[in-house]
């Protein structure tokens, strides 16, 4: 479970060089904050930032953005960045932001993002909450409002119920189903290039397979 209150929290992520305050004052500017053209890839649910920083570094040509709805777990990302940067690895390409996903539209103009990333978000078990699933039809309809023409959105989880509900939810929203894997580790094609968060380590090296879709409009 995340621990959603941890004291100086608000005030730490309030003072951060590496957050952007008042996401909804930048939507169409993108292009200005990272002060050049570069695509911008976001990553919804980031958690401690693990993924999207390995991302960062190692496509440095590509702007991306983390976002993250609780402060906690934001701090974790923060502190990650500040030990990167004392270590000479500062990530000039990268940006979080604490806010819900669903503000996506309100943050972004369409054609803004080019690649949205969801890792191991929160499956919502309970049926009268699928709309708050990450990969539901409501939530297609918002990253659809944000992404560029050929704008993709990757998913990757080890839960089998919530992967078989997202491959239902891009079938039935209309999407294109790009690419569709049970055994990602053992996807020779897909798995090339596989950058892992810590959910991913964690539940593979217990045997759980990694499932993953990558699809666009």
């Amino acid at each position: 479970m995340r621990l959603r209150n941890i004291p100086g929290a608000k005030d730490a992520i309030a003072e951060s060089a590496y957050v952007i305050q008042n996401p909804q004052e930048n939507a169409g500017k993108w292009h200005e904050i990272f002060q050049n053209g570069n695509p911008v890839h976001i990553e919804v649910g980031m958690g401690k930032g693990r993924f999207i920083m390995d991302m960062a570094a190692k496509n440095p040509h590509i702007n991306y953005v983390g976002i993250e709805m609780y402060d906690s777990v934001l701090l974790r990302a923060l502190q990650k960045m500040e030990e990167r940067e004392t270590e000479a690895e500062a990530l000039k390409n990268l940006f979080f932001m604490r806010m819900d996903a669903r503000e996506l539209p309100l943050v972004f103009n369409r054609g803004e993002v080019d690649r949205i990333y969801l890792n191991f978000s929160d499956p919502w078990p309970k049926e009268r909450h699928a709309k708050r699933r990450l990969t539901s039809r409501q939530f297609l309809e918002r990253y659809d409002a944000v992404l560029a023409e050929d704008g993709t959105v990757e998913f990757k989880t080890d839960n089998r119920d919530l992967f078989d509900f997202s491959v239902e939810e891009v079938k039935e929203a209309g999407w294109k189903l790009l690419a569709c894997t049970y055994d990602l580790h053992h996807d020779e094609e897909l798995s090339r290039g596989n950058v892992m968060t810590e959910y991913e380590e964690k539940f593979s090296s217990m045997g759980n397979p990694i499932h993953k879709l990558v699809t666009a409009r």
